[in-house]
């Protein structure tokens, strides 16, 4: 059942309550962590999706995002986003297996009024409101503040929307800062029939430069120019909404956001003129595991200011307790010592200086400037490791560097596997899945677990007939056995089958199976390994999920309601199966 925007604004108001709201673009930016602020975020008031346009827009490559300062962010997503088709679709789905009890609040962008138009009607079957984008500081020409930075052109957008428009979805405007009087457009719009104000959006764009390289960061058409957000723009959104309030009056909602971490924060903004408050890049600076904590304690701590005479429950844990103090996507830079090609040429083991501390289940990200970043799980701690096969232009790249080049590092991220106490454990591996092998059989070689190996291959063969560093670490710790796919893709799980027939009591507790590779590799071990009795809570994948930022944000390596840049990569293979298929 959908929720009515402007009563409950006013109800809230009437009865001094804080309203809380996530914002577009991050951590509620896929189906799943819709539900999740639905379901287990009781602080969270309004959740507010990504931007969704008519077409699919890949947005840019990465890196997206950059921390130039602790709690300050740049980023260039670039309006990536499913269109408008498969978009719906997922939120139909939603709403159809999900008791929404939040104001769920559609982002959407486009380059004309009536592409907006046909946004909003087909939205608004599922929106309870919907924020347009005309503030977007890196979108292409003609979209996001394209729009919003001239008062004419964002009045006649929203009188035009409203003339044609065949629903009564409320029409929330997102302003940007980066005008000169953020007033005058937030009425026009209002005047011409906006039902509310969201303000502000990032502020820029501007360039960040990586301090060793003295490369910009981001990667973009923009020369690596990006939006700011947190710490740092929260003067500029307080000033922002008091000049919005002066403009448009007191009865109108505004949705106020920009660099709010803590209740004294908010509170500077509710009493700029916001009616409630948008959180978005402080959560980079908190696990998720402790989001509905934090977001509880924020929501009660500006309470106890906007309100000190009225009661605000059980004192809770100071919000600048759950802040992170340490920068967490700093590059540093490691020389290339040694390049060892494998598997006819489509795959290198590259060996850079230095060392680094790491668990299985913990990921980096290695970033050529100009060219990229991807994730990477490390193969070997010292010498520094990583095995990088060809996909596209970032791993293109890495795989060409010679000797003495630079590459840089930023992390590690995610969450050490938990090993449980094992008799037996198989390790299962396709292609480069093999880097993550090693340090999980550290781990169990440590508590005197037997362990046995199996790495599907595409060839054998390397162009120096030199073995992999990472698979003589394995021959080492554990019973190895490598096979070629020969091309027959996953032949290796026909010699695991082999072992597990021959192996005796392998479906007691003390006995689990580790499986890294591709979503359809680790589908067909897992799949075969419950045809033989393994119960599927002693089955452990780790998840080759899309990964872009690392500390919490974009969304993208979400596994159900679980990001793995924030949980680890590892999970049970009972768990994924509730997780993918809620």
């Amino acid at each position: 059942m959908k929720i009515n925007v402007i009563d409950f604004f006013l109800t809230a108001i009437e009865e001094e309550r804080i309203i809380l709201s996530t914002v577009s673009g991050v951590a509620s930016t896929k189906p799943h962590l819709i539900r999740y602020f639905n379901d287990d975020v009781d602080s969270i008031d309004i959740i507010t999706t990504k931007s969704f346009q008519l077409q699919p827009n890949a947005g840019n490559r990465e890196p997206i995002i950059c921390e130039p300062e602790i709690g300050t962010f740049g980023n260039s997503v670039g309006l990536r986003n499913p269109g408008l088709e498969v978009a719906l679709k997922e939120l139909k789905t939603l709403r159809n297996t999900c008791n929404i009890k939040k104001i769920l609040n559609v982002s959407l962008s486009a380059s004309s009024p009536q592409d907006f138009i046909t946004l909003i009607e087909n939205f608004s079957e599922v929106a309870d409101m919907v924020e347009l984008n005309f503030s977007c500081p890196h979108a292409a020409q003609g979209y996001g503040a394209s729009i919003g930075s001239d008062r004419d052109i964002a009045r006649n957008y929203v009188l035009t929307i409203k003339k044609n428009l065949h629903c009564s979805c409320p029409l929330f405007i997102k302003l940007t800062p980066n005008v000169k009087d953020i007033g005058s457009i937030a009425k026009a719009c209002i005047d011409a029939g906006a039902d509310g104000i969201t303000a502000i959006n990032t502020v820029g764009p501007e360039q960040y430069i990586e301090a060793h390289s003295q490369q910009p960061i981001l990667n973009n058409s923009l020369q690596g120019r990006g939006g700011k957000s947190g710490k740092q723009i929260l003067p500029l959104a307080i000033q922002a909404i008091h000049e919005i309030r002066e403009a448009i009056g007191k009865n109108i909602p505004i949705l106020g956001m920009g660099g709010i971490s803590t209740g004294q924060d908010a509170f500077q903004l509710l009493q700029a003129g916001a009616t409630a408050i948008g959180i978005g890049s402080a959560l980079a600076r908190i696990n998720q595991e402790q989001w509905p904590d934090y977001l509880a304690s924020l929501k009660n701590e500006t309470k106890s200011l906007m309100f000190p005479n009225k009661k605000t429950g059980n004192q809770l844990q100071k919000t600048v307790s759950f802040l992170s103090h340490e920068k967490k996507m700093e590059y540093k830079p490691h020389k290339v010592t040694k390049c060892n090609y494998l598997e006819n040429n489509t795959v290198v083991e590259l060996t850079l200086e230095g060392s680094l501390t790491y668990s299985a289940g913990e990921f980096v990200f290695l970033w050529l400037p100009g060219i990229g970043e991807k994730p990477f799980s490390p193969a070997l701690s010292h010498p520094l490791t990583f095995l990088v096969k060809r996909r596209g232009k970032c791993t293109d790249a890495l795989f060409n560097c010679k000797v003495g080049d630079t590459v840089y590092i930023r992390g590690p991220y995610g969450k050490p596997v938990l090993l449980p106490q094992l008799k037996k454990a198989f390790l299962i591996a396709g292609g480069t899945g093999l880097a993550v092998l090693p340090q999980i059989a550290t781990d169990l070689q440590k508590q005197g677990t037997r362990i046995f190996t199996f790495v599907g291959k595409s060839s054998s063969s390397t162009s120096a007939g030199e073995i992999s560093s990472v698979e003589e670490v394995l021959k080492d710790l554990t019973s190895y056995c490598a096979v070629s796919d020969d091309g027959i893709q996953g032949r290796v799980l026909q010699h695991l089958e082999q072992a597990i027939k021959t192996e005796k009591n392998i479906t007691e507790n003390e006995v689990a199976f580790f499986i890294v590779g591709p979503t359809p590799f680790f589908l067909a071990a897992s799949k075969l390994l419950e045809g033989y009795g393994i119960v599927d809570t002693h089955i452990f994948i780790s998840l080759e999920k899309e990964t872009r930022c690392g500390v919490g944000l974009c969304g993208e390596c979400a596994c159900g309601k679980k990001l793995t840049c924030q949980h680890g990569t590892f999970f049970s293979y009972k768990e994924y199966k509730e997780y993918e298929f809620l």
